[in-house]
């Protein structure tokens, strides 16, 4: 297990792997191949859009689900020792004051003087490649600024001329129960990350489940940050979804539950969802926040260049003490065997829904040259991610018998399995379509199959056909779903 760490900490795929790398799209590419799709698209683009923020279509929303699933099955449901939660994106303002985000839940702000454009100081300090720690103080980042400021030129205008940085708060304010008209009194916060609600709902579950440490609690749900900048597609939103695991842990097993939690995490991302291994790698925080033990990050080779898909951390008893502190609740855990009494630590993976799914596709995005010449584009997607798992074909549109065969087909599917209809064009458009959207199944129905009740069944990667018997065709393709993944 040390040794697969190792390799990856250093951005060796292990033995055998291979990927596309740098290879893969342009953000450019992926951003206008996700519209024209129908996988994401710009919020409000009728009205010019509004800026960090995207709505999923038709395929994106299904995309997204997926991810969910997958997630959920892996951390929650094939687990004895893990339950779920879904927390209220309201909680009480005192929450947020005992987990520090009132106070120290920001980002250094500077603005050009010329244009007026607000821009993040780490990100303009990180485009030189000189990195600014997220736990740097904002003296230490003002250091860095004016030793750099002849390098710096504002992303809008070009200018040179910046003011000095400050700390920007990211919570995002509510006037919620507030009827006073004074949006500045007694605010109550937007959740800024999900776990909090795990941490102020943890005696609840301890008390209403046999829950025994070590043992986990999951959650999908909403987070908003009013990022400065907001950029980088779907990468880095100011509404977004997280998908959180903390497990309360012995504070002596910390580490070893941690390194465990690890080789887990990346497993998952190569084993169950399918990503290339060479385009992931560990990257140790430099830095660490005082409470936490260790801090890794399991980054992905977005177009942009690798950047963090998931966070492992750990993060000691600071979360349970400081709530049990602004609480006055006794948040200990009593082992009922030993009668030991002790704060849990606590070990958390956490990645977003985005950030999951536009790795997806950009390591699935796939631009091949036939043997004809032409090009496909195809999305080898996982098939347990992808947003259509068959589409069904009737090869003549206008021959009732056809026609009434393949809608036979395609209602027994649909009821077990995300099928899609297409009797539009000729059959090699309708693969381009499906292979595009990273459809792993086609079914086509033609005159062969009023004679024997056969029809085509098109493998998405391979493109092979075989004749399946029509009453086989359901097991054919869940069996072939089942299979596990390696990308070709």
């Amino acid at each position: 297990m040390a040794e697969n760490l190792e390799k990856y900490s250093q951005g060796v795929p292990p033995e055998g792997s291979s990927g596309t790398g740098s290879n893969g799209p342009s953000l450019d590419e992926l951003v206008g191949f996700s519209k024209r799709t129908g996988f994401v698209y710009p919020s409000s683009e009728i009205y010019g859009g509004f800026s960090g923020v995207y709505d999923y279509g038709p395929r994106g929303v299904e995309l997204v689900n997926n991810v969910k699933t997958e997630w959920w099955n892996e951390v929650v449901r094939r687990r004895k020792d893990t339950v779920g939660l879904d927390s209220s994106i309201f909680m009480h303002p005192k929450v947020w004051e005992a987990s520090g985000h009132v106070e120290n839940f920001s980002d250094p702000l500077a603005e050009c003087r010329v244009c007026n454009a607000r821009v993040r100081v780490d990100h303009l300090l990180e485009a030189i490649d000189v990195p600014a720690d997220d736990k740097m103080s904002i003296e230490e980042i003002n250091e860095l600024f004016d030793a750099h400021r002849s390098e710096i030129h504002c992303p809008q205008c070009d200018s040179q001329d910046f003011t000095d940085a400050r700390q920007f708060n990211l919570l995002v304010a509510s006037n919620l129960g507030n009827f006073t008209g004074d949006p500045s009194k007694d605010p109550v916060w937007l959740r800024g990350e999900t776990c909090q609600g795990i941490y102020v709902d943890y005696r609840n579950v301890v008390d209403s489940s046999r829950v025994k440490i070590p043992f986990g609690i999951a959650q999908i749900g909403k987070a908003f940050r009013n990022e400065i900048t907001a950029r980088q597609f779907i990468f880095r939103t100011r509404e977004f979804e997280q998908m959180e695991n903390q497990r309360f842990v012995h504070p002596d097993a910390e580490m070893e539950e941690y390194e465990a939690l690890r080789e887990e995490r990346m497993r998952y991302y190569t084993e169950r969802l399918g990503f290339t291994p060479s385009n992931l790698r560990w990257r140790v925080h430099d830095k660490l926040a005082f409470y936490a033990n260790a801090a890794w990050d399991i980054e992905f080779l977005y177009p942009f260049g690798f950047s963090e898909l998931e966070g492992v951390h750990a993060r000691g008893n600071y979360d349970l003490t400081q709530h049990s502190t602004h609480s006055g609740q006794d948040l200990s855990y009593l082992n009922p065997t030993t009668g030991e009494r002790y704060i849990p630590h606590v070990i958390e993976s956490s990645t977003g829904v985005g950030r999951t799914a536009l790795a997806a596709l950009a390591d699935a995005y796939t631009r091949e040259i036939l043997p004809d010449g032409s090009e496909r584009i195809v999305l080898k997607l996982h098939p347990k991610l992808a947003p259509v798992k068959a589409a069904v074909f009737p090869l003549v549109r206008n021959r009732a018998d056809i026609t009434e065969k393949a809608d036979a087909i395609y209602r027994d599917l649909a009821g077990e399995l995300a099928t899609e209809w297409d009797d539009n064009g000729n059959t090699g458009k309708r693969y381009r379509r499906q292979d595009e959207i990273g459809t792993p199944f086609t079914v086509t129905v033609d005159h062969q199959s009023l004679d024997d009740n056969s029809v085509t069944v098109r493998d998405r990667d391979t493109m092979q056909q075989v004749r399946v018997n029509e009453s086989q065709v359901e097991q054919f393709i869940k069996d072939g779903l089942r299979k596990p993944y390696i990308k070709p």
